[in-house]
Order: structure tokens, then C-alpha cells, then sequence
């Protein structure tokens, strides 16, 4: 995360408003959609380019609804949405002037444009992929994802292929995007591999001339944020298919602007046969420890070979609105707990008890429903209100007595300046139950 030496610092952005989403949709849509296999497709099968323009032949998003989506995506809590305008196989879901390989050419729409109507008419936040990466393009040079890379004359198929042409491509589809749908709030390139494996070069930050794509956001789209996967610094850091077990934090130890981005069965692209889904309070345990150690969840959807949301998708979608509905503000605007607060409390909670706060408010999200009690070690003196979230019920808080020993029915034992926390004994009928602690 340090900056390179031979590169000017670039200035951020401001990042207000992505902290206080905390929570968007990622959209993965293209030519492999109907393929039904894994965005990846192209490459896992080492089809070639003529073999993969079978699907842009019958690719017909006749079901794609910019509309529907963005309306999911409110509904369920998310604050931002980013839509895949190209992915690795070089498909663009917009009109570009550059390119003849696009949804625009072939059946006359211009996806990007009505998405980000659509989103902006739901009040929220328009973000934009664009791959670095182009399979179908023919001066980009085979690499070992490539998906000519086994091919038996592999090696020779370098030859004539230009990544200067390529970059000018490349930088002219950036510009359109940029110029041509209204204020961007998020850029999301992908991606950069700058290894070597297996005999072949991959592709570094210099081959997308990176600083002069960052330079190119920075002048068309000034307030947007840029993730990292230029190569080179951006704005937030971008793990994938994990969960950091801590806080991000750059070189020096201070905390770093970052996005988890998950999928919800390990798939970007819609696939079929692909049941490993993830259940909904996974899912809502997932955003609330994402929120507690500082960044945000980006969660995909991969519409399927028509451009509709797949049911399962929806009702996921649906799920998880149901929970941000009424505990949004333990998420939205939140963060981690203060230190002191959470050193404080740790040794007393019962176990899966993960802790955010926003302003004057902490939250405990019971990912296991304790008996009868949690105590609360040192906030005896700072809370002046707790109460169930999901219905905004009181819950009778006690100061310990510190003389008082456990007997019989009697709780006791704590230390000093503990409050206990008496619960009901059925656990509340939601994916994650939350206490709201309000503090003087």
C-alpha cells in the first residue's frame, strides 16, 4: 500500500459518502451470462475468439430491467451499485465508437445508459467496472490466463500483437465511459497481475499505463472513488472472496479504506448449476463483521442469459432488506467501536457478540443468542438506554453490585462498573438480533 517511489502522490477523493453506504450491488453481466458457466468461461475453456462470438450472436438481454435492479438493490439496503460494462472477454454493454463488439451493435441497447438512469432515479450511487483485460481484442498478448495460452503454437501468437495499440483502445472505451453518463461515483478496473508463471509474462501497471488511466479518472470523474487493481495506489483496497480477519491498515498501521467483494455462490457471472449459495444470515453476518472492522461489502448478482435477476438471486436480495429494514443504522454511517469501548467490554461478552458504533450509539450483534444476560464491563456510567433494534423494545439494564455474589437465582460476581443486560429467553425472529445501546 505504500506509494512507489517514482510515482506522485495522487489526492483522494472524497470517501464520506462510500464509508456511509457501507453496503452496494455488484452486477456481472455479459456474453458469458448466457454461456451459464462461470464468467470465466472463455478462458476455463480456452474457446476462441470465433468459437465465443457464437454468443453474441443469440445474446438477447430482452428481460434486463435497469429499473428492477436498482429497486432490488434499494430495497435491500445497498447504497451503491456497480455495473460490469466490459468484462475479460471484451463484450461492452454500452455504445462504443471504438468497438463493433457490443450490445449497442447487436441488438440495439445501451445498457450502462439505462442503468444509471435507473439508479440515479433510486437516490443511489453509480459505480462502473471496466476489465483492463480483453480477450477478443487482438493486440492484447497472450498471457497464462489467455485463453490461447495451451494452444500448441501458443508462443507465436505474440507475434504482431501491440499492447500500445491495445492501451490506446483500452484508454478511448475509458474516456467514453467517463464522458458519457453523467457523474461516476466509483471506478472499478480489473485487474492487474503483475507476475510471470509458467513461460509467460503477465500483465503489469505499465501495460494499461495505469498513471495515465488514474490521470484520465482524476480529470473526467474527480470525485470518484478508484479502487487498487491498477497496479498503483488508488483509493481503496479491494479483497476478494474472503474476509480480512482485522481492520485493513496500510505499511504504517493506519486504517485504509476498503471493500470486501463476495459473491453469493462463488460465482460472478450467473451459472447454472451452481447451487453453493450462500444463506441469508451468512450474509447478514458477513456485512455487519465487515462494518465492524472498518470497510464495506460489495455483494454480486449475476443476472442470467436474458438479464433477469435469478429467483434465487431475489429472494436473497429480498432477505436481506428484510434485516437492513430494521437494523440499517448499525451498518449505515457505522463503524468500528471505539477502541477504549471495545477493550472495555470484550472480556465480558459472550461469544459471538460483534460490536459497531455510530456516533452516540453501540451496537451489539448477537450472532448467537446468549440466556437471559450480557454484561457489559465498564459502561455502567455510559449508557442511558438500551433496547432491541428490530422493534425498538426496551431491555431492562441493572448495575452490578460488586459486593453481590452469585447464589442460588441470583447473578453476580462481576466487577465494578459492569452493566447487565437482561434478555428475553426466545431469541428475536430475525437473521441477526441487535441491541442498541444509546450513550451519554
Amino acid at each position: 500500500m505504500t506509494q512507489p517511489a517514482d510515482s506522485a502522490p495522487q489526492p483522494h477523493p472524497d470517501r464520506a459518502w462510500f464509508t456511509e453506504a457501507r453496503f452496494g450491488l455488484f452486477v456481472h453481466f455479459g456474453l458469458y451470462s448466457a454461456a451459464a458457466r462461470h464468467e470465466w468461461v472463455m478462458s476455463n475453456e480456452r474457446q476462441t475468439v470465433e468459437q465465443y462470438e457464437r454468443y453474441a450472436e443469440v445474446f438477447d438481454p430482452d428481460l434486463f430491467d435497469a429499473r428492477a435492479i436498482a429497486r432490488a438493490a434499494k430495497e435491500a439496503g445497498m447504497r451503491y451499485v456497480v455495473l460490469t460494462t466490459k468484462h475479460h472477454d471484451g463484450f461492452a454493454l454500452w455504445d462504443s465508437a471504438v468497438s463493433d463488439y457490443s450490445v449497442a451493435r447487436t441488438r440495439g441497447r445501451d445498457l450502462v445508459a439505462e442503468l444509471a438512469e435507473a439508479v440515479r432515479a433510486e437516490g443511489l450511487r453509480l459505480g462502473l467496472y471496466h476489465s483492463l483485460i480483453d480477450w477478443h481484442h487482438p493486440d492484447f498478448t497472450v498471457d497464462f490466463v489467455h485463453p490461447r495460452r495451451d494452444d500448441p503454437d501458443a508462443h507465436t501468437l505474440n507475434e504482431g500483437r501491440d499492447m500500445a495499440r491495445y492501451r490506446t483502445y483500452l484508454h478511448a472505451q475509458v474516456r467514453e465511459l467517463l464522458t458519457g453518463y453523467g457523474a461516476v461515483d466509483y471506478v472499478f478496473f480489473d485487474y492487474t497481475y503483475a507476475h510471470d508463471r509458467d513461460g509467460w509474462r503477465g500483465k503489469y501497471p505499465e501495460d494499461w499505463d495505469a498513471e495515465g488511466l488514474l490521470a484520465l479518472v482524476r480529470e473526467l470523474q474527480p470525485q470518484a472513488v478508484v479502487n487498487d487493481r491498477l497496479g498503483i495506489p488508488g483509493d481503496l483496497v479491494t479483497p476478494e472472496q474472503y474476509q480480512p480477519d482485522q481492520p485493513m491498515r496500510d505499511d504504517d498501521g493506519a486504517p485504509i479504506t476498503w471493500e470486501a467483494c463476495q459473491t453469493l455462490n462463488g460465482s460472478w457471472g450467473y451459472d447454472r448449476d451452481n447451487t453453493r449459495f450462500k444463506a441469508p444470515d451468512l450474509l447478514v453476518r458477513m456485512l455487519v463483521d465487515t462494518v465492524a472492522k472498518g470497510g464495506n461489502l460489495l455483494l454480486n448478482i449475476g443476472p442470467d442469459g436474458r438479464g433477469a435477476i435469478p429467483a434465487r438471486d431475489a429472494t436473497t436480495l429480498a432477505a436481506l432488506g428484510a434485516w437492513t429494514r430494521l437494523h440499517g443504522r448499525s451498518v449505515h454511517g457505522a463503524g468500528p467501536a471505539e477502541p477504549a469501548l471495545a477493550e472495555a467490554v470484550a472480556p465480558g461478552l459472550p461469544p459471538g457478540v460483534v460490536l459497531t458504533q455510530r456516533a452516540d450509539r453501540l451496537y451489539l450483534h448477537l450472532f448467537a443468542w446468549p440466556f437471559a444476560h450480557v454484561h457489559l464491563r465498564g459502561l455502567a456510567d455510559r449508557v442511558r438506554y438500551a433496547q432491541l433494534l428490530h422493534d425498538g423494545s426496551e431491555l431492562r439494564a441493572t448495575r452490578t453490585d460488586p459486593d453481590q455474589k452469585a447464589w442460588n437465582t441470583t447473578p453476580g460476581g462481576q466487577p465494578p462498573g459492569t452493566l447487565t443486560l437482561h434478555l428475553p429467553t426466545a431469541r428475536p425472529g430475525v437473521a441477526v438480533p441487535v441491541v442498541e445501546l444509546f450513550l451519554r
